[in-house]
């Protein structure tokens, strides 16, 4: 038990069966539903897992197999939600730098991989959320002063097709853009987008459409949502109408990342970056109390907008081999056992997703034996 911190065995086995309900594993092994459970914000009823990594697009073998094959083994461990890498094909093999839209051969594996898995998932009822990269955008071409700011949509019907006018103005450090000015911050590893434009929003609203109907997402996670105004995120929310739609808002403010959520007209919910900073800094210097607010209310987004938050420890970016903003390894027990039974949806990543399921096993048959 020494090895558990302060958190116990008992607590631990506590949110491996919570996480696999009776209710819960009869919708994850039901195999006409293709409902997401992320329309719903109890977290004893969902559980969103993070399908890949920042390694997964170099893996030997597509990764959209290796997916499909533990679509059982995802059911059995209570799992509602699978969130997918960025679909289209990218400039990086990771999916984060999109081209051609429409062109569903990536890294990852080959259009019809991807939707294989889609289906095998939806076949025990498990939602798939896909990851829309739309921010930035890389060209295919170069433009008449150099820059690769002509792009192509994929589909060789002139949709997504676009040239300079669709990057905004005095974008840094490509200055194509003849669009307006951007509505957020920059990222320079892309030409910016300009979200404003009604001709962008249409065509983008047309491909997430033909994502839903095409492969079979049933909900959007949004990339780098700093980029461009939450007002934007909610109308591409309004005009897919997903069953679930989480941003990521990158930022350890509370409030910050609450008034985000706020400005996309209360449609998409948040990851909660705030909860994550709190824990890790907490359980790093053995001091708890910084878990609870003034309110005696969690210190983190969960503490003031549970509804909207989606909690995790890790994901492709802090962890993995980037690790730009590790959860200390030897607390990640306690930090699952946390965002396991507070408010919120939690999510697992798939690094950690093997150690899960060996856990759930392994009291399951000593549940069955006690």
């Amino acid at each position: 038990m020494a090895r558990f911190g302060s958190l116990s065995l008992f607590l631990w086995s506590c949110i491996i069966i919570n996480a696999a309900s009776p209710a819960q594993a009869q919708a994850a092994t039901s195999p006409t539903s293709t409902v997401s459970m992320l329309s719903k914000t109890d977290p004893l009823n969902t559980l969103l897992l993070q399908g890949f990594n920042w390694e997964s697009a170099k893996s030997s073998s597509p990764w959209y197999n290796l997916l499909k094959g533990i679509v059982d083994d995802a059911a059995e461990a209570g799992i509602t939600d699978v969130w997918f890498p960025p679909p289209s094909q990218s400039v990086a093999p990771e999916g984060y730098l999109p081209g051609k839209l429409y062109d569903l051969d990536s890294s990852y594996g080959s259009e019809q991989q991807l939707k294989d898995a889609v289906n095998a998932f939806h076949q025990k009822g498990i939602g798939i959320v896909g990851d829309i990269v739309i921010n930035h955008r890389c060209g295919t071409k170069k433009d008449d002063k150099g820059y690769w700011c002509v792009f192509e949509g994929g589909k060789g019907d002139g949709s997504l097709d676009w040239g300079p006018w669709a990057v905004t103005v005095n974008d840094k450090p490509y200055a194509c853009g003849s669009g307006q000015t951007d509505t957020g911050e920059d990222f320079t590893g892309a030409p910016d987008v300009d979200h404003t434009n009604t001709k962008i929003q249409q065509d983008l609203s047309e491909w997430m459409n033909w994502l839903k109907s095409n492969v079979g997402f049933d909900g959007w996670r949004f990339d780098f949502v700093k980029g461009y105004a939450g007002n934007l995120v909610g109308g591409y929310i309004q005009n897919t109408t997903p069953k679930f739609a989480v941003g990521e808002m990158w930022d350890t403010d509370r409030q910050k990342v609450v008034d985000w959520v706020h400005s996309t007209g209360d449609r998409a919910s948040a990851f909660d970056f705030p909860t994550k900073g709190i824990l890790q800094d907490a359980l790093k210097s053995n001091d708890l109390s910084s878990l609870k607010d003034s309110d005696g209310k969690p210190a983190g987004m969960i503490g003031i907008l549970p509804q909207k938050a989606v909690t995790f420890i890790e994901n492709h970016d802090t962890g993995s081999t980037q690790n730009i903003w590790p959860f200390p390894s030897d607390k990640l027990l306690q930090g699952y056992a946390y965002i396991l039974t507070h408010p919120g949806i939690p999510t697992i990543v798939i690094i950690f997703y093997t150690f899960f399921l060996r856990y759930l096993r392994l009291i399951k048959v000593d549940i069955i034996f006690s």
